[in-house]
C-alpha cells in the first residue's frame, strides 16, 4: 500500500498551486465583489493542461485521470474556490459525453473544452426538482430527425458563459419515470434558448450560475448521449464521478482555512501570549487537521478507484458528504480563531466561510448522500 504521489503527480501539484497563487490570489477579492467570471484565467490554465486534465490525451486532455484532476481541484481551491470552478468545471457535463457518448461526439466536443476554446454546462436542476432527478419536467419531442426541447433549468454552473450544454430531458414520457429520460447535447446558440445570470449568491461568486429556458429549441437527434431512455442511470453515474471533485474542492478550501489560521494564531497575541499557546486554540486547529487528513483519504481513494476502473459510488458519496461538513467546520473555526478580523473582507476567511456552504448543497445535498450511504449499508 503506497500513499505517495508519483513524481509526475507531485509536479502537477506544484504547478497547479503556483498557477493559483500567481493568477487567482490577486484577483480573488475583486472577482468576489463584482461576481466576475474569468475566461482569461481559464484559457491560461488550459494552456498548461489544467482544464479537463482527466480527459485522455486522444480527446485533448492531459490524461491525468481522476487523481490528477483531484490534485488540480484541491490546489486551485486552496486559493479561490469560485475562480477554481471556472477552470475545473469548464468540462462539467463532458463527463457524460466521455462515459456514454459516441467516439464522434467525444472528438467533436471534448478537445475544444480542454483547449480552453469552449465551455460546457450540465443543464440538470430545475426550479421544482433538484435532488429529485426523477421530478425533472423538461421535454424533448421527436420531430423528423430533430428533438424539440421545451422546459427550464436553474442553478446551472456556466449557464451564461457555456458554448454547449448536456441537458436532461424527458424523451419517453410513456415509460416509467426512471426510463423516461435522456441526455442531449444542446449548443448554447440554439434559437429559443434564454439564459439569465443569477446574482447575489452567498459564495463562489466568481463562478457563473444561471437560469436557462428552452422554447421550441430544435437540435439533431444525433446529439443524443448514450441510449434514449437511459438518461437517469447515466446521470446518476455522472454525479457519482463528479462528486469526488466536489470533495476535492472541500479539501482545498479546508486546507486554506487551517493554514491561514495557524499563521494568524502564531502572530496574534492575547494576555501576553500568542493565541496558539492556548489549549482551546490548539484544540480547534487539531480538530481541523484531523478532519482534513480523513477527508484526504476519502478523496484520493475514491479518485484512485475510478482510475483503476473500480469506482465505488458509496465511497464517492461519503467523500462528498464528509467534504461538505469538513469545509463548513473548518471555515467556521477559521472565522472564530480570527475573531472580529474573521468577519471583515481584509481577511479571506470570511469569504471561505461563505464559499463553504455550497459544498453541502450542490451535486447532491448532504441528505441525499446520507440516503445513498444508508441504502448501501442496509443492502450490502
Amino acid at each position: 500500500m503506497d500513499f505517495e504521489l508519483t513524481e509526475e503527480q507531485r509536479m502537477l501539484q506544484d504547478m497547479a498551486y503556483r498557477f493559483a497563487r500567481d493568477n487567482l490570489a490577486g484577483v480573488s477579492q475583486a472577482c468576489d465583489e463584482q461576481e466576475k467570471y474569468t475566461p482569461e484565467i481559464r484559457r491560461k490554465a488550459a494552456a498548461q493542461g489544467l482544464v479537463g486534465a482527466w480527459v485522455p490525451e486522444e480527446y485533448g486532455g492531459a490524461g491525468a485521470g481522476c487523481v490528477g484532476n483531484s490534485i488540480i481541484t484541491e490546489e486551485l481551491s486552496r486559493v479561490d474556490m469560485g475562480i477554481a470552478l471556472n477552470v475545473t468545471a469548464a468540462t462539467f457535463g463532458c463527463e457524460a459525453i466521455f462515459q456514454y457518448g459516441s467516439d464522434q461526439q467525444k472528438q467533436t466536443w471534448l478537445p475544444p473544452v480542454c483547449g480552453g476554446e469552449k465551455v460546457c454546462a450540465g443543464a440538470f436542476t430545475e426550479p421544482n426538482a433538484g435532488t429529485d432527478v426523477a421530478g425533472y419536467k423538461t421535454r424533448a419531442v421527436k420531430d423528423g430527425s430533430d428533438y424539440v426541447i421545451n422546459g427550464s433549468k436553474t442553478f446551472i454552473t456556466n449557464g451564461t458563459v457555456c458554448d454547449f450544454m448536456v441537458a436532461q430531458c424527458i424523451t419517453n414520457p410513456d415509460q416509467k419515470k426512471h426510463n423516461s429520460f435522456s441526455l442531449i447535447i444542446v449548443p448554447a446558440d440554439t434559437p429559443g434558448i434564454t439564459r439569465t445570470k443569477i446574482h447575489g449568491k452567498l459564495g463562489i461568486r466568481a463562478s457563473d450560475t444561471a437560469e436557462i429556458a428552452f422554447e421550441d429549441c430544435r437540435v439533431p437527434q444525433a446529439n443524443l448521449v448514450g441510449q434514449e431512455g437511459n438518461g437517469f442511470r447515466e446521470l446518476m453515474h455522472f454525479f457519482d464521478t463528479t462528486r469526488v471533485m466536489v470533495a476535492a474542492q472541500a479539501l482545498g478550501l479546508s486546507e486554506a482555512c487551517l493554514e491561514t489560521s495557524v499563521r494568524y494564531v502564531k502572530e496574534r497575541t492575547a494576555f501576553g501570549q500568542p493565541l496558539g499557546a492556548y489549549q482551546l486554540t490548539q484544540k480547534k486547529l487539531t480538530e481541523m487537521a484531523i478532519r482534513i487528513e480523513a477527508l484526504r483519504g476519502l478523496v484520493y481513494k475514491a479518485a484512485w478507484l475510478i482510475d483503476a476502473g473500480r469506482p465505488d459510488y458509496t465511497l464517492a458519496a461519503m467523500a462528498k458528504f464528509f467534504g461538505g461538513e469538513t469545509a463548513v467546520f473548518c471555515a467556521n473555526y477559521a472565522v472564530e480563531l480570527h475573531g472580529g478580523y474573521g468577519y471583515i473582507e481584509e481577511y479571506p476567511v470570511q469569504k471561505w466561510y461563505r464559499d463553504a456552504k455550497i459544498l453541502e448543497l450542490y451535486e447532491g445535498t448532504k441528505e441525499a448522500e446520507i440516503m445513498t450511504i444508508g441504502r448501501y449499508l442496509q443492502n450490502r
